[in-house]
Formats: C-alpha cells, structure tokens, sequence
C-alpha cells in the first residue's frame, strides 16, 4: 500500500514539473512569467485602468467595489459634518431651541455618515434633510449625486463586462486530452477531436495550431520558442465550420509538416509542444473568443483512432454519444509517415480501447446506432 502511494506521489510531482514546463496548459492558460519589468512601465496599466479593472480576480474587483462606496460615504460624510458644525448644528455646540440648522437630525459624525449614505444611494428615509439655509449644502448634494452616479456606473460596468467576459464561453468548448496519428483518407494524419457543449452555435469558426519547439540555426543561434504553423482541416472544410456537433480535426502529416520526420519510436523523445486554437463568434452574445489547448508529445498516441459518436436514432433525430468522446481504438497505422505508402506497418494493440482521463460522461438512455463520422 505505501509503495502504491509513494508512486501516486511520484506521478503527481513528475505532472507538475511537465505542466510547469509547457507553454500553454490544457485549459488554455498561458504559463508564461515577466521579469525585469521597469516601474515607469507600471503606469501604463494605470493609463488603460479599465482593462486593468475586467482582468484582476474577482476578490479585488469585490474590494473595490465595497471600498469606493464605502470610502466614499465617509469621506463626504466628513463634508457635511463640517458644514453642520459651521452652523452650530452639533449636540455639544448647544444650539438654541429656534435654531435652522442645515440638515435636520444631524447632530454628530455618525448621523452625518447616515445622511450621506441615504443622499447618496438615495434611500431617503424622511428622517434626515437639507434645509435651503446652507447654500453650500445644496451644492454638495449636487455633486454627491454625480460622483455616486458615476460609481454606480463604473462598477456595474466593470462586474457586467467581467460575467460577460467571452474567455468565459470557451469554458464549454472542450478538446480531448490526448491527440491521435492513423490514416485518414489516404494520408497519414494527427487528429484531434473537439466539442461544443453548448446548442448554441459558434458562428465563422477556424482552426489552427502552433507547434513550439527549441531550434538551432547554421548561425549556432539558439531559438527557445520557434513558431512553425501547423494547418487543420475537417470533413467539411477548414472555414466557415458548422458547429453543431463535435468536429475532429485532421492535421495531413506529409513532407511539408513537421511531423513527417517522426516515428512511432521517436515520437516520445521529440522535445515539442502542439497548441491548438479555435477562433469563433458566440451566436447568442456575438462575441469573439478563442480556445486554446495544447499537446506535449506524451499526449498523441500513434497508431490509434477515436471512435465514432454520432448516431441517428430511429425517430430520425441525430444523437451524440459523449461517452465515446476521448475513447480511442488501436488502428494499423505504418512506422512513420515517409514509409507510409511503401510499409503497411500493423500495430499489436489492446481492442478494449482506451479511455483519456478529464472528461464527464453524459448518459444516454435508449440504445444508439453507431454510424462512421
């Protein structure tokens, strides 16, 4: 049992250190680190302070907010007690039995705090008021109107641009865990299979990829993140995707890619990282947003296939069958890409299939029809 757990822990810590060293993580967050970053440069955040107001976490954004209203109150509260005892309104000034004061019932700081919460969220309890004796009064109320508006504004906006935020869309869109290489239509091909949580479509979808990777040019210098495009493709097209449904996503593997010099015993000792975007307008808010993932080359299986889950039941309706979203079955697939055409190489795998972890079952009651994408 304790050597079961230590090599639980092992597992644990060598999949941090590899999720430490990639450049996107498969939720989509870039791992990346500034450093050395002048404070002359700091102040740009504060040029563009509503960027900076949508992007920090909510527990600041819920500070500020609660600090700007409540700060906010006190500090005109300290106004209007000010005014109060330049006329003589206070408890401890004594004022006489036919005295006017400027707000009536505001007779120290605390009921002055009071009145200016009241005036300020408008509340207007009927027990505090402003009498016409004081002009200066008359116009503080006026400008604690403004400045309360336009708290009101600001942080209502901030909190609405924060839910609304189109990172948060992507959340339902989800692409397997592992990637596959097996032939596909007479070449050999990286698939990659993502879905749409949602019925609501993403309108003017593309796909494409990024593969990272450290290069050395004739020069002897050393490239830490070279960029080379990769190009993905789908049954109906590479634009304009109809998004109804889960899409796998096809990578050709031929002289042009990066990928053509690989093999099956190579692959794992490649040094790389695959990401992958989506690109698309959300139907029901009409705002863009991107997907990410990424890859590392312990995560695409060669010589394997995912297999197929849509079906059509016999009321004729199209049903997807989640439970066979990441499952994969072991196809014969050649060596590498360049003895494709030459060397049929078969592959002895398990026929059970095999599942990739971080993906939630939806059942489906009624028996389905399995149909080939």
């Amino acid at each position: 049992m304790m050597s079961s757990l230590n090599q639980r822990i092992r597992d644990y810590m060598v999949d941090r250190r590899r999720q430490k060293t990639r450049l996107v993580t498969k939720d989509g967050r870039c791992n990346i680190e500034y450093g050395n970053i002048k404070y002359s440069t700091h102040f740009a955040f504060l040029a563009d302070f509503w960027t900076t107001f949508v992007e920090i976490r909510w527990r600041y954004v819920l500070f500020f907010f609660s600090a700007s209203f409540s700060l906010s109150w006190f500090l005109f509260s300290l106004v209007w007690y000010a005014i109060a005892r330049n006329n003589g309104d206070l408890t401890w000034q004594n004022p006489s039995a036919d005295h006017i004061p400027c707000i009536v019932n505001v007779y120290g700081l605390t009921s002055a705090f009071l009145y200016s919460l009241e005036t300020q969220t408008t509340i207007g309890y009927g027990a505090r008021w402003i009498t016409p004796k004081c002009p200066g009064g008359v116009a503080l109320i006026v400008i604690q109107s403004i400045v309360g508006a336009l708290i009101n504004s600001f942080m209502c906006g901030v909190i609405l641009s924060k839910i609304s935020l189109p990172k948060k869309r992507a959340k339902t869109i989800t692409f397997t865990e592992m990637a596959v290489i097996s032939p596909k239509n007479g070449s050999l091909c990286l698939s990659i299979r993502v879905a749409n949580l949602r019925k609501t479509l993403m309108i003017g979808s593309q796909i494409y990829g990024k593969l990272l990777r450290t290069t050395t040019t004739q020069d002897g210098e050393t490239i830490i993140m070279d960029q080379v495009n990769i190009d993905f493709i789908v049954d109906a097209g590479k634009d304009n995707l109809f998004f109804v449904c889960p899409l796998t996503l096809y990578h050709v593997i031929n002289k042009s890619s990066p990928f053509f010099e690989m093999a099956v015993d190579t692959l794992q000792n490649q040094d790389f990282e695959l990401v992958v975007f989506l690109d698309g307008t959300a139907e029901s808010t009409s705002s863009s947003c991107q997907v990410r993932t990424s890859f590392i080359p312990r995560e695409i299986m060669w010589g394997y296939n995912f297999l197929p889950i849509i079906s059509k039941s016999k009321e004729g309706k199209y049903r997807v069958d989640f439970s066979n979203f990441s499952k994969v079955v072991p196809v014969a697939t050649a060596h590498c890409a360049y003895c494709y055409h030459n060397i049929k190489g078969h592959h002895l795998h398990s026929r059970n299939g095999q599942d990739n972890p971080g993906f939630e079952v939806i059942e489906i009651d009624s028996p389905l029809d399995i149909t080939k994408m």
